[in-house]
């Protein structure tokens, strides 16, 4: 599945934003918690600690239907942990995704190839590893770039 994939984003008020991901699905409503924002919607962090873990949890569904394993499904709980860097800014420092199958390990006999490789077929946690570079442009309301 290579490509672009693009999303809209514009800002309601303050710090809340409605991201648009293409007339198909429904817009997303962010905010940073208070008493920063309004805490009307899940937080930037909160979007990348999602992503990272939906997309690990797809990656396991991927891996177990690849090798015919019934996992009574997939579910998974995360923490990311926020710390100051040494310039005293805020920066995401780590994430803990804690997946969870709904069988008994007993009963998928090639469970262990599943655990082997299903993180390999993460596009999102394994960018997120690797530091995914990041291009800004910043352009005035007549279109002209600033940056």
């Amino acid at each position: 599945m290579s490509g672009k994939h693009s999303i809209k984003i514009r800002q309601i008020e303050a710090y809340a934003f409605r991201i648009e991901f293409g007339e198909a699905f429904v817009p997303l409503l962010t905010d940073e918690p208070e008493p920063i924002g309004g805490g009307t919607g899940p937080s930037p962090e909160q979007v990348l600690i999602a992503a990272v873990s939906n997309c690990l949890c797809a990656s396991l569904a991927f891996a177990l239907g690849k090798y015919r394993q019934e996992a009574g499904g997939v579910s998974a709980e995360a923490i990311g942990r926020v710390a100051r860097n040494a310039e005293g800014r805020l920066r995401l420092v780590g994430i803990e995704v804690d997946i969870a199958l709904g069988a008994p390990a007993e009963s998928m006999d090639r469970l262990d190839r599943v655990l082997a490789q299903f993180e390999q077929f993460c596009t999102v946690s394994e960018s997120v590893k690797a530091g995914v570079p990041v291009a800004v442009a910043v352009r005035d309301g007549q279109g002209n770039r600033l940056k």
